[in-house]
């Protein structure tokens, strides 16, 4: 099953980073969010992604185009214009960095790599939010339900607008806040049908609006909690809090080994 990732937007919220490169591109530990969240997808089996860029995409290109350059140690010969690599770590990684242009929303870019999932289920998320979620029991419940779309639902408290799920997981709507409300959202982690597609109009959809309030309208979208770890990176104190938690070695996502 493919990988979709959401990697286009312009990421205001961190413009200290992102005035530079694409959100998903800064750097935990040392590394970008977007391989801190494929080295999850990976360690559960999952290698082939498609990331759906927009916002200074050359450096998304650039970056998987010189991966082996990263990770490895090399003896450059200036005098021969030669360059030997030594101990060459890579990933099993099959990617596909699409075009899905600057301005498009979620749902536009989701609808424009329609042609690389060839009609087949495929994992959807942000890149920018990484968890502790085990993605094969996700991919597992998404074919029991069989439904068009699991989304992976979260309690982060009240701040966020409420989705509405009925106790078999199924998602029936989407309102704002009340007080005395639960605090449920979609985090992301999700599992399309490429009966998606047809929900979606064109670049200016937003994917969290009509396609998934359509979808729960129809009774096409279940949920699945998780009760683990979840963080979005929204902004620079964001990042910080991401950023501690690597370097002192206590990183719930990291679910891989070394």
């Amino acid at each position: 099953m493919k990988v979709v990732i959401l990697a286009g937007g312009f990421g205001t919220r961190i413009s200290e980073e992102s005035i530079l490169k694409p959100k998903p591109m800064v750097e935990i530990g040392g590394k970008p969010i977007l391989w801190h969240i494929m080295k999850v997808y990976s360690w559960y089996g999952y290698h082939e992604f498609i990331i759906c860029a927009g916002y200074k995409q050359d450096i998304i290109k650039q970056y998987f185009f010189d991966y082996y350059l990263h990770n490895s140690d090399i003896t450059f010969d200036l005098k021969t214009n030669s360059m030997k690599v030594h101990n060459n770590y890579s990933e099993a990684w099959k990617v596909t960095v699409v075009d899905t242009g600057l301005e498009t929303m979620t749902g536009g870019r989701i609808k424009r790599i329609k042609e690389y999932v060839d009609g087949e289920d495929f994992m959807l998320t942000y890149g920018d939010g990484v968890a502790d979620i085990n993605l094969n029991e996700l991919e597992a419940f998404h074919r029991r339900k069989r439904k068009i779309v699991t989304v992976s639902s979260y309690n982060v408290g009240q701040q966020f607008g409420i989705m509405e799920v009925n106790e078999d997981g199924t998602v029936t709507g989407f309102r704002e806040k009340q007080k005395l409300d639960g605090n449920i959202i979609n985090i992301g982690y999700m599992v399309c049908s490429p009966e998606v597609f047809d929900y979606i109009d064109g670049d200016q959809t937003p994917f969290e609006k009509e396609p998934l309030e359509n979808l729960a309208r129809d009774g096409q979208l279940v949920s699945k909690t998780h009760n683990g770890f979840w963080k979005c990176m929204d902004n620079v104190r964001d990042k910080k809090q991401l950023e501690r938690m690597w370097m002192e070695n206590r990183a719930p996502w990291k679910v891989w080994g070394n």
